[in-house]
């Protein structure tokens, strides 16, 4: 620790400077929300659709689970894509009826570079800004989200919170004081860049698409464990 400090020239806060730190990350205040990040639940999905399609994402919205495979291949066929996918190792994303799909060739893991597409989970969803929240973990691979040209991601409703704050605030709550994700990535829409001539480019530096699947889990007013497990 003493050879850290020396390189980063400074000293450890004092026992008064700790715990004034401490004291404001225990209970931070939120910022100025904007009026369509406190829209009721309800119109909090059709906000997070609506940003995520002006973004030049694509939605499906889905009543249950199970309709997943389905939704996917559907996608697939549709961007004239060969049948495969690269699975985040996820229990809940493992358990989907994916042999209802039989010409779907399912594999999980990183994503490796002929893959050319993905399907993960989000952490959360910002409506705001059709913004996702991804925690990294064992099973959430960062890979997944940025090294295939074609980015599917399962959001269920519970997931959709109006604001970044709240997002955060979940984020906070589900790890406590345990170890952080080691990496938090915010996407709002496909990969994008206008160095060139000022025009913009889809996939440039990551995905060229991405297709969020919002499923209705039964719970729309609050936060499901299931998906933030995966960090």
């Amino acid at each position: 620790m003493a050879t850290l400090r020396r390189s980063l020239k400074r000293e450890q806060p004092s026992a008064e400077e700790r715990a004034q730190l401490e004291a404001r990350l225990s209970a931070p205040q939120p910022g100025l929300i904007p009026a369509r990040g406190q829209r009721p639940h309800g119109e909090q999905l059709d906000l997070m659709e609506e940003m995520l399609v002006e973004l030049s994402a694509s939605v499906v919205r889905l009543r249950d689970d199970a309709e997943v495979p389905r939704a996917v291949a559907d996608y697939l066929k549709g961007e004239n894509l060969p049948p495969k996918l690269r699975l985040a190792p996820r229990d809940d994303l493992r358990d989907l009826p994916w042999d209802s799909q039989p010409l779907l060739e399912v594999a999980e893991g990183i994503a490796e570079e002929p893959d050319t597409a993905s399907l993960t989970g989000a952490f959360a969803g910002i409506a705001e800004t059709g913004t996702l929240m991804m925690a990294s973990g064992p099973e959430a691979p960062i890979t997944l989200n940025f090294l295939p040209e074609n980015h599917i991601v399962v959001l269920r409703a519970s997931q959709v919170v109006g604001a970044y704050e709240e997002a955060w605030t979940r984020l906070r709550q589900r790890y406590g004081s345990g170890v952080m994700p080691r990496a938090v990535n915010m996407i709002t829409g496909p990969s994008r860049t206008g160095d060139i001539e000022q025009t913009i480019q889809l996939g440039a530096h990551g995905p060229r698409r991405l297709h969020v699947i919002l499923v209705e889990d039964g719970d729309a007013a609050g936060g499901s464990d299931r998906d933030e497990r995966q960090a």
